[in-house]
């Protein structure tokens, strides 16, 4: 459990430079070294030299599609308190809900920044866009219909892919992004999880 605290307090400070960024974007301050010290402080490997407004297709692309991912994955953990019924099912929902909330917040922060269309609340409609590991219209269905432990088994089964799509939509962030607020966001994502569908596998007797 250590561990994981550790992955919330690293996510929200992640969140909370990137917040900063925006302000200082907005304010076009984004070139200032206070801005750089502060994604220096969020991520040890954050470029020096990149200033806060420095971003690419892949930096716009990977905000665009976490927004919706994680909105239905907070839809998902919005189920869990009146249906589940493992504990540990409970705690990984709230979990997942605390964690993406801000995040949804700090990438359309980035967006409006770079003057980028945020993806509208409706947005979600589970897959239309293509987004890896979305649900369809009809598995959210099937999840709002289930109790008990049918619905422990379900969330669990869905939100492994859920994870599974947005751990590859970060990688592919690490590995094309510029902007180092949404590089140090997706390692987070990465690492959380990565350590969250190995956690719920174990739950699900797959490991």
């Amino acid at each position: 459990m250590t561990g994981k605290r550790s992955l919330f307090r690293r996510a929200a400070a992640v969140v909370s430079a990137g917040a900063a960024a925006v302000v200082l974007a907005a304010c076009g301050g984004g070139d200032g070294a206070g801005g750089h010290d502060g994604h220096t402080a969020a991520s040890a490997q954050a470029p020096a030299p990149a200033g806060q407004g420095q971003h690419n297709a892949a930096d716009a692309a990977f905000a665009k599609g976490m927004i919706p991912h994680h909105r239905q994955a907070v839809e998902m953990a919005d189920l869990a308190p009146s249906r589940a019924r493992s504990a540990e099912v409970k705690k990984l929902a709230e979990d997942i809900r605390k964690a993406q909330d801000p995040e949804i917040k700090a990438l359309s922060g980035w967006l409006t920044s770079w003057g980028e269309q945020v993806p509208a609340e409706g947005a979600t409609d589970h897959s239309a866009h293509g987004t890896a590991g979305m649900m369809t219209a009809e598995q959210m269905d099937k999840l709002k219909s289930a109790s008990g432990t049918a619905f422990d088994t379900a969330f669990m089964e869905l939100m492994v892919e859920h994870h599974e799509g947005a751990v590859a939509m970060a990688k592919t962030e690490q590995a094309q992004g510029a902007f180092p607020g949404a590089k140090a966001m997706a390692e987070v994502i990465v690492t959380s999880q990565s350590a969250e569908i190995a956690q719920m596998n174990k739950l699900l007797g797959r490991s």
